[in-house]
C-alpha cells in the first residue's frame, strides 16, 4: 500500500463516466433524464448520472443481440477470448487506484478495502476466468457404436446482469467475466447507489479489446431499468444478486415475458455459532467482529447472528464487543479507517429503524446502536451489539444489511443446528469448534449454500458461492458459474 497517496487530492482530479455505455461509445439517456449520484462519505453530489428507461435498455439489447449474432465475440476462439479478458485484468490493475477510489465515493466503504480487497479480487476474477476458458472440454457421451453422440456447451446469447452496491465492481465482475468468457454478449444494470465504477470498466473493457456492443451498461432504477431488462423478450438470461423481495420479481417478469434463465444470489441471515471447544477463541472473536462489522455489515453473508454455546457466553461476547471498537466509523478516504459509511440515507434509517425494533422486542443493547459523524454529511452508524435475542425476534430473522449483531446463546449441538436452520435464508453458515466429527456432522446438517470451519473465508474465486431456501439459486464464482451462462447441446450422429 502506498500510504504517500492524497485521496482527496486524487478525488478532485477525477473524471467521472456519468452517461451510459452502448455500442462501445457513452450516450445520454434517451429520455435525458439523469438521477444525482450522491457520496455517502460526505453527502455531497458526485455527478448527475443518465437515468435509463425502457427504451435505453432495448437499444442496449438490440445492439447486445446484433454484437452476438454477428459472432465477433461469440465466435472468437477461447484463447482468444482468454487473451482479451487477461487484458482487461491487466487494464483493472493499472488503473486500481482510480477504480478503488470511485467505489469509496460511491458506496463509502474504506479506501484501503477497496483497494487491496475489492478491486484486487476484480482484477483476479476477470484473470480467472480468462485463463479458464480455453480448458473446459466437451463430452462425448457413451453410445453404441452405431452412434456419435456431441455434448458440447454453447453461449447463451445475451445476458442481463443487475448487481447491487454493497461491492458494486466485484459483484458486477462475478457476472460478466463468466459471461463475457463463455462468449455471450452483457447488458449490466449497477444499483442506481454505485454505477461509477462499472462505467469506468466498460471502457476499459473495450480498450482491452472486447467488440463494441458485446459490453453494455445501462445505469438506472430497478423499477424501469432494472425492470425493463427482467422483461425484455430478447434476453436470454438474467443474474441477480440483490434481496429476496427483488429476486422474486425477476422470476415473475420471467414467467410473464419469455421464460428467460434466472438465477439468483439474494439475502442472508448467516448464523455464526461458536462451541466451548472452538480450537482459538480469540480467533473466532475476530471472525464474529469481522463477520458483521466489515463493510458496515453490508455484506449479503454477514454474520448477524451469534450462536454462543452457554458456558462461554459472558467471556466471548466480552472479546467480540472489545474487538468491535476498532470499527468505531472514520473517514473512508483515511487508509487507517476499518469502518466506513451506509450506502445512503435511506438505509441508515432502515438500520437505526431494526435498532430502534431489537430495543422494542426486548433485546439488551451492549454497544452501539446509533447514528455518529453527522457532522460529515456522511451516513454512518456505530458498531452495534444485542445480546439475549430470541430466534423469533425481528433483528433475528430479517436481513438488516448493517452493523447489528444478534447474540443468541444455545447449550447443546442439535439446538444450535436448529437455530441456525430456523431461518427462511440460506446462504452461509459458520462454525467454529476443535472435534472434527462433530464439525462434518453439523457441517452436513446445516442448510447453507457454504459452511466455513474455523474460518470466515469462505474462499476465493475458485469455490461456489451461492444458497438455499429464500436465498437464491445458481452459484457465482469457480467452473460452475459457467454453466449458467452457457447451454448443452446434444449432437447425434448416426454412424451404423
Amino acid at each position: 500500500m502506498n500510504l504517500a497517496i492524497d485521496w482527496r487530492a486524487e478525488a478532485r482530479r477525477l473524471t467521472l463516466r456519468n452517461q451510459a455505455f452502448i455500442g462501445g461509445k457513452f450516450v445520454a439517456a434517451a429520455s435525458g433524464e439523469t438521477f444525482e449520484c450522491v457520496s455517502p462519505v460526505d453527502g455531497t453530489v458526485l455527478a448527475k448520472v443518465a437515468a435509463c428507461d425502457r427504451e435505453d435498455v432495448d437499444r442496449a439489447v438490440k445492439t447486445a443481440r446484433a454484437a452476438f449474432d454477428s459472432g465477433v465475440w461469440a465466435d472468437q476462439p477461447p484463447k482468444a477470448r482468454k487473451r482479451v479478458l487477461v487484458k482487461l485484468a491487466e487494464l483493472i490493475q493499472k488503473n486500481a487506484n482510480e477504480l478503488a477510489l470511485l467505489e469509496t465515493l460511491d458506496m463509502g466503504k474504506p479506501i484501503s478495502n477497496a483497494r487491496n480487497g475489492d478491486v484486487r479480487a476484480v482484477a483476479e476474477c476477470v484473470r480467472w476466468y480468462g485463463e479458464a476458458i480455453d480448458k473446459i472440454y466437451d463430452e462425448i457421451a457413451p453410445t453404441p457404436k452405431t452412434a456419435l453422440a456431441l455434448i458440447t456447451r454453447e453461449p447463451l446469447g445475451v445476458v442481463g446482469a443487475v448487481v447491487p452496491w454493497n461491492f458494486p465492481l466485484l459483484m458486477a465482475a462475478w457476472k460478466f467475466a463468466p459471461a463475457l468468457a463463455a462468449g455471450n454478449s452483457v447488458v449490466l444494470k449497477p444499483a442506481e447507489q454505485s454505477p461509477l465504477s462499472a462505467l469506468r470498466v466498460a471502457e476499459l473493457a473495450v480498450e482491452a479489446g472486447i467488440p463494441a456492443g458485446v459490453f453494455n451498461v445501462v445505469p438506472g432504477f430497478g423499477e424501469t431499468a432494472g425492470q425493463a431488462l427482467g422483461r425484455h423478450l430478447d434476453v436470454d438470461a438474467l443474474t441477480f444478486t440483490g434481496s429476496t423481495e427483488v429476486g422474486k420479481l425477476f422470476l415473475k417478469y420471467s414467467a410473464e415475458s419469455n421464460m428467460k434463465i434466472v438465477s439468483l444470489e439474494c439475502g442472508g441471515k448467516t448464523p455464526n455459532i461458536v462451541f466451548a471447544d472452538s480450537p482459538d477463541l480469540d480467533a473466532a472473536a475476530q471472525g464474529a467482529a469481522d463477520g458483521i462489522f466489515y463493510n458496515s455489515g453490508q455484506v449479503c453473508d454477514a454474520a448477524s447472528r451469534l450462536l454462543v454455546e452457554e458456558k462461554i457466553h459472558d467471556s466471548f461476547l466480552s472479546k467480540v464487543s472489545a474487538l468491535a471498537e476498532k470499527y468505531r466509523p472514520g473517514d473512508p478516504l483515511d487508509e487507517k479507517t476499518q469502518m466506513g459509511a451506509m450506502v445512503d440515507s435511506t438505509q441508515t434509517k432502515r438500520v437505526l429503524d431494526y435498532i430502534a425494533k431489537g430495543r422494542d422486542e426486548g433485546a439488551a443493547l451492549v454497544l452501539g446502536g446509533h447514528q455518529v459523524r453527522q457532522e460529515s454529511g456522511g451516513y454512518y452508524i456505530e458498531p452495534t451489539i444485542f445480546d439475549r435475542v430470541q430466534n423469533r425476534m425481528t433483528i433475528a430473522r430479517e436481513e438488516i444489511f448493517g452493523p447489528v449483531l444478534s447474540t443468541i446463546t444455545f447449550k447443546t449441538a442439535e439446538e444450535a443446528v436448529k437455530l441456525a436452520n430456523d431461518s427462511k435464508y440460506g446462504l452461509e453458515a459458520n462454525l467454529w469448534t476443535n472435534d472434527l466429527t462433530k464439525a462434518h456432522k453439523i457441517a452436513r446438517s446445516l442448510r447453507a449454500g457454504t459452511v466455513t470451519v474455523n474460518s470466515r473465508d469462505g474462499g476465493g474465486i475458485e469455490v461456489p458461492f451461492g444458497g438455499y431456501k429464500q436465498s437464491g439459486f445458481g452459484r457465482d464464482k469457480s467452473l460452475h458459474a459457467l454453466e449458467k451462462y452457457t447451454q448443452l447441446k446434444t449432437t447425434y450422429i448416426n454412424i451404423g
